[in-house]
């Protein structure tokens, strides 16, 4: 019988990110069903918000609402419904279901991302790093967590989830590095205003050609807090089995390359968006396998402490 939710989760993920494409392939067949049936739910549901199909161009969601707000108050509805174990005759719903079902996820880390979404459609702007870290924690940290309980962490294990949750963040603070020039021309900005005005800037100019110098030393202490989670996360891996944590480290190198690019090419990186070639991506894989097996990365050598980070609320 043809799993119709799967194949269609299959589809998502191949057309809406190579990069999560790649690492799922690593994971053994269950959990990378499991992620996948997550990863088309989130895709979905962002699609929906963003007015975009697979996270690009533009595509008409006018049956799901005719304004943001509506669309998000169905989603949320649809959401509720699948968590409780209700077929919704939609694929990307019904394999929320599913995932749900089979590792027994909390409804909270669903509706911590749904609420990532109405954060997006009643914007307010990020005054403090904080704000930006409560944000970034709603759209991926919470992501990280639910991929983390796929691959098995229970949902107890709070110390391992915080650690998930970093990787998240990380890799939502290097997506807002890549993307300051787009977001800007948008009139979107996830800098801390704080930041800019530290640097004597501000939300209405930060983004002009004649502040690029001033923007990338922003943007570089943003990929550097980056790194900080990135290298917290890395002290989650050895609660992970060997195919699990290979997936997990040759993503965190994926998408930590992207901020370290954004970095190291100084202002004229503000002017194209930064990506990961594949060769890269490979090379990552390969480097990420051999830490995977003996548990150990030079990221791990650092102090476990997490002193000064930003944390999930879990209670």
């Amino acid at each position: 019988m043809t799993d119709a939710v799967l194949l269609a989760a299959h589809e998502a993920i191949a057309k809406g990110s190579k990069s999560f494409a790649l690492a799922s392939r690593l994971f053994d067949g269950g959990t990378r069903d499991r992620a996948t049936l997550l990863y088309a739910w989130c895709r979905h549901c962002d699609d929906v918000i963003d007015g975009q199909y697979l996270g690009e161009g533009a595509h008409d969601w006018a049956i799901w609402g005719s304004t943001p707000g509506e669309r998000l108050a169905r989603l949320r509805d649809f959401t509720d419904r699948a968590l409780a174990g209700e077929e919704t005759g939609e694929p990307a719903f019904d394999a929320l279901a599913r995932v749900a079902a089979e590792t027994g996820m909390p409804p909270r880390y669903a509706h911590d991302l749904i609420d990532g979404f109405a954060m997006d459609v009643d914007w307010k702007p990020v005054v403090t790093e904080n704000d930006l870290l409560t944000y970034c924690y709603h759209v991926a940290g919470c992501v990280g967590v639910m991929m983390a309980i796929v691959m098995g962490v229970p949902a107890g294990n709070h110390a391992t989830l915080t650690r998930a949750s970093d990787l998240g963040l990380s890799f939502q603070l290097n997506n807002i590095a890549r993307d300051v020039a787009e977001d800007a021309a948008r009139g979107r900005c996830y800098l801390p205003s704080d930041w800019l005005a530290e640097a004597g800037l501000t939300v209405e100019t930060h983004a002009d050609p004649a502040n690029r110098e001033a923007l990338h030393r922003v943007v570089t202490r943003l990929v550097d807090l980056a790194e900080r989670y990135e290298a917290s996360a890395a002290h989650g891996v050895p609660a992970l089995r060997n195919r699990q944590a290979w997936a997990v480290l040759s993503a965190a190198q994926i998408y930590g390359d992207i901020g370290r690019k954004v970095r190291g090419q100084g202002p004229q990186a503000l002017e194209q968006r930064a990506y990961t070639r594949r060769r890269d991506k490979l090379i990552a894989v390969a480097l990420a396998a051999p830490e995977a097996i003996w548990k150990r990365n030079i990221r791990v050598s650092t102090s476990p402490d997490r002193t000064g980070l930003w944390t999930p609320d879990f209670e």
